[in-house]
């Protein structure tokens, strides 16, 4: 195993000895690194959208529910959040390298075997299995980037980082379009095999094994489970909440019990030797900060996000492919403004950066709070590019400071903090944002349908109606004549977008909240990463 010790003398010694043998360049090279890891991410990042596209060809190829279908999804994310944290400490304890690679594999299998599946259960099964790997994969790409990059290179190579994960996240609904459009809902998965193998192949070829002196050498097994359970009874009950409801007894029953596992974990934390996550580490404000900003960018961008793909697809009526171009003015800007974020951050710190960042956020959400039926391109176009300059720098930005922040034994650890805090934040943003618009259309739906003049409703008729609405269908009977279909629909538009607007006026809020959160971050003081890295 490579000390820290060894590449500290590395680091001292006279620039002829310190010049790597040709046959051995490749290995441990800094923007190499960065190359193969992303590859790796892009994979992951890339599957969290692309399949929201592939679902209902999966529900019709395999004849699932929508609430199979749905679980597609939720189970991916669920073993995904509840594990990440753990995935890191497995990757500061073995070896980020050896972690990151056989999450490749996993995650490649997995998506394999979903293409080769016969059945919603199968295809679940190897969901949550993608998710599992997924966690194994994340954080220790962040742990590589800050164990190979010195402490004044890190920001540009998070920069490099974020806008790949941003790209694959916005490019998933255009890609999943054409393959799914084109070629068949396996190739979606398919697609992740040869990536899975260039990812391996890069993996074995450049990635260096970097690992702290005082590394922990024992697992905090008792940490693991409570920390484990207080993640899934919070994400699960986010994700049953609108099935429940948010007054009903399962859900405060779960979220009652998250609680209760946090404040378990919190007190065991202070008794075990080597902890999961020592609480020490949370006396650091600048970090602490950089996890309650990535939580609140992601309940602002994710949340709001959520209901733009309704209003694209089913207001405006354009296929899954269009409405992932309309969205490209975000991806370029975060492709964009990534690495310029992350140079700007290594220039003035992240403080500045960040509170501007999530001032830009508020101002688009607010934006696109006022988004109507008839709304043009030109004016979507502004917004959305105007959200991906502002998320570019939190993205950045955030990561750096809890990566940053951490110890170099912790790196592990903080990615999955990084990561686990944007998936609970996701979550968060698309709940609480769901149950604001479900809540926004029940008010307006029947005196809306009421002033049209249509047909008088049943409550059970309108509470489905309200069903479709929120997600900005018309309810239509099957023969509804024409005229009245358009009424109909007219009245499902106006409804959605008034729900929709409250909706993004919320996340404005939350991102108003953001900026007073940034101006608590600073630099991580990492002399330890400047020392144990390799000079570029």
């Amino acid at each position: 195993m490579t000390s820290q010790t060894t590449v500290d003398k590395a680091d001292k010694a006279p620039e002829p000895v310190s010049v790597p043998a040709p046959a051995k360049r490749l290995r441990g090279h800094p923007w190499l690194t960065l190359f193969s890891v992303a590859i790796g991410v892009m994979m992951v990042a890339l599957d969290g959208t692309i399949v929201a596209i592939a679902n209902p060809a999966i529900q019709k190829d395999l004849g699932a529910s929508f609430a199979d279908v749905q679980w597609i999804t939720n189970g991916y994310f669920l073993a995904l959040a509840v594990t990440l944290i753990t995935a890191g400490k497995l990757g500061d304890r073995f070896g980020h390298r050896q972690t990151f690679l056989i999450g490749v594999i996993g995650f490649a299998a997995a998506s394999g075997a979903i293409g080769l599946s016969d059945s919603i259960a199968l295809v679940v099964t190897f969901r949550v299995f993608q998710g599992l790997f997924g966690a194994l994969l994340m954080p220790a790409a962040l742990g590589l980037l800050r164990a190979t990059f010195p402490a004044e290179k890190l920001n540009m190579a998070i920069g490099i980082w974020g806008m790949v994960i941003g790209a694959s996240t916005a490019g998933g609904p255009i890609l999943g379009g054409l393959l799914v459009q084109h070629v068949s809902w396996q190739s979606v998965f398919f697609i992740n095999v040869p990536v899975g193998v260039i990812a391996l192949v890069l993996g074995l070829l450049i990635l260096k094994d970097h690992r702290a002196e005082n590394a922990p050498r024992s697992f905090d097994i008792l940490g693991i489970v409570l920390l484990s359970g207080a993640m899934f009874c919070l994400v699960w009950a986010l994700i049953k909440a609108p099935t429940w409801g948010w007054g009903d007894g399962l859900t405060w029953t779960f979220l009652a019990a998250s609680v209760l596992c946090f404040a378990l974990f919190a007190i065991w934390e202070t008794r075990v030797k080597e902890p999961l996550i020592p609480l020490a580490l949370f006396r650091s404000v600048p970090l602490s900060a950089g996890v309650v900003l990535m939580v609140l960018m992601a309940i602002a961008f994710m949340g709001g996000l959520f209901f733009v793909t309704f209003y694209l697809q089913n207001v405006h009526g354009m296929s899954p492919v269009d409405s992932g171009l309309h969205l490209l003015p975000l991806t370029g800007m975060m492709i964009v403004g990534s690495p310029l974020a992350g140079a700007m951050i290594t220039k003035v710190g992240p403080r500045i950066p960040l509170a501007g960042g999530m001032l830009l956020t508020a101002v688009a959400m607010y934006g696109m709070s006022t988004l109507e039926s008839g709304t043009g391109s030109g004016a979507m176009s502004l917004w959305f590019a105007l959200l991906g300059l502002g998320l570019a720098p939190v993205m950045v930005g955030a990561t750096e400071v809890i990566v940053g922040n951490a110890p170099m034994e912790l790196s592990g650890v903080a990615g999955g903090l990084q990561q686990a805090a944007m998936q609970i934040g996701g979550s968060l943003g698309t709940a609480v944002l769901g149950a604001v618009m479900a809540s926004k259309v029940d008010n307006d739906l029947a005196g809306n349908w009421t002033d049209a003049k249509l047909p008088p409703l049943t409550p059970a008729q309108l509470d489905q109606a309200s069903e479709a609405v929120q997600v900005g269908v018309g309810p239509l009977p099957k023969g509804t004549p024409a005229a009245l279909a358009e009424k109909i629909t007219s009245v499902a538009h106006d409804t959605f977008i008034s729900g929709m607007s409250l909706a993004c006026l919320v996340a404005a809020g939350v991102a108003v909240v953001a900026i007073f959160v940034a101006l608590l971050t600073k630099r991580g003081a990492n002399a330890e990463a400047g020392a144990g890295a390799a000079h570029i």
